[in-house]
């Protein structure tokens, strides 16, 4: 079973779950920020550029694991690599919920970061090699369609939850999640057979074959400013562009955020049907890219006019039409060999979450600066998602612009 397709629908059912677990998880804590950034921002004081550099250092400890971890996922398989990245996970959220200052906050959620960097990759490098091509697809939004349940997890319950357990407690909850996952994993994943791994490659070890495939390096910029963006817009911006400049308290605001992520997650199971469809139609990934990305900048053109009146509707509509971006990560795991999937996921998954975590700063530091140039609240957001929104447009130029990619790969139902 370690060397090829799952048998039976309960088997693969039971492996989805683990897995999912875990994803669910690493989205919640992703998200949290975004609920608890009133509340951090009152305690320790936190500007803008700090609310976005403690936002940005979780995916900047993603970053930091993406080539090793590609490497290893190859090698030794996500059961082994995901339980062990997951106890760093563990160690991140205990440390969070005892920081006093905000360098022990950067750091946690660095370590954190580290720690659930692995609970996306691993199960698609699994499904890679475990699943048909078409059920590749469905997996990869349905697993998606988890991460959005741990986002709508982060929004009214933990709001609810703070009067009673503060915002500390909430990262106990969060370790033993972590460690109940290392459990279902361990006890539910396929062994890993690393020796038809490395007798299909030739270059173990190396991204070489990854970085000079022509379809990678023309998804490269999407995957860094439009993917990376989407994830920066969802996991933090929203709420105070809701409370700053759409005049939202916190309470409206996660309210406003647990509607998004109820949205995203109706979005994501919606792809997890479709794109079985699509593939057996010959429609690939990149074509719907070229759809559907344009939309998503329109939209987000029309929220920065509104301004204040740019409300929960109109980031629900942004939000949901850019999840189109996601169908960037699994078209690059099939563009590749089975024995590079490891690190082509992890290559551009590097690529998304430097993204993020620029996005996620940058926007910041571009909000001060443009208040310090004397613009109010309104217009300094304004001004930096403008910013934001042309590089988005320069990454989607380039993308038509770019020579096709070397292989078609469009996959059929087996």
């Amino acid at each position: 079973m370690s060397g090829g397709l799952l048998a039976g629908r309960r088997r693969i059912a039971t492996v989805f779950l683990a897995f999912a677990f875990a994803y669910f998880l690493s989205t919640l804590v992703r998200a949290i920020t975004a609920t608890l950034s009133p509340a951090l921002t009152a305690e320790f004081g936190l500007e803008s550029r700090d609310l976005g550099l403690l936002a940005g250092g979780y995916f900047l400890g993603f970053a930091f694991t993406q080539l090793p971890m590609g490497t290893w996922l190859d090698r030794h398989g996500p059961k082994r690599v995901i339980v062990c990245f997951l106890s760093a996970a563990v160690a991140g959220c205990l440390l969070f919920s005892v920081a006093t200052h905000f360098w022990l906050l950067l750091a946690a959620r660095v370590l954190t970061g580290v720690g659930v960097s692995a609970c996306l990759m691993a199960p698609l490098t699994g499904y890679r090699r475990w699943l048909t091509p078409p059920m590749q697809l469905r997996s990869n939004s349905w697993m998606l369609m988890v991460g959005s349940f741990g986002l709508v997890g982060a929004t009214l319950p933990v709001q609810w939850l703070m009067p009673y357990l503060g915002w500390r407690p909430l990262f106990w909850l969060l370790a033993a999640g972590a460690l109940v996952s290392m459990a279902l994993i361990a006890w539910a994943a396929p062994a890993w057979d690393d020796g038809a791994a490395r007798e299909k490659n030739q270059d173990e070890g190396s991204y070489a074959a990854v970085w000079r495939d022509p379809f990678f390096r023309k998804l490269a910029p999407i995957g860094f400013f439009n993917y990376g963006g989407f994830v920066a817009m969802q996991t933090l911006w929203v709420v105070p562009w809701l409370t700053r400049v759409a005049g939202y308290t916190p309470q409206e605001a996660a309210g406003a955020l647990f509607w998004i992520s109820i949205a995203l997650l109706a979005t994501y199971g919606l792809w997890g049907m479709v794109n079985p469809r699509l593939a057996h139609r010959g429609i690939p990934a990149a074509r719907l890219l070229a759809w559907g990305m344009p939309l998503g900048m329109l939209v987000l053109a029309l929220v920065l006019i509104a301004g204040p009146a740019a409300g929960t509707v109109a980031w629900v509509v942004f939000l949901c039409v850019s999840t189109v971006v996601t169908l960037a990560q699994p078209a690059v795991a099939l563009a590749l060999p089975t024995a590079l999937a490891g690190r082509a996921l992890s290559a551009y998954n590097l690529v998304v979450f430097a993204g993020v975590f620029v996005v996620q700063w940058g926007i910041g530091l571009l909000i001060d600066l443009f208040a310090s140039a004397g613009l109010d609240p309104v217009a300094s957001f304004r001004a930096a998602l403008s910013v934001f929104l042309a590089c988005c447009v320069m990454s989607y130029v380039y993308f038509l612009w770019a020579p096709p990619h070397n292989r078609c790969v469009v996959p059929r139902p087996a």
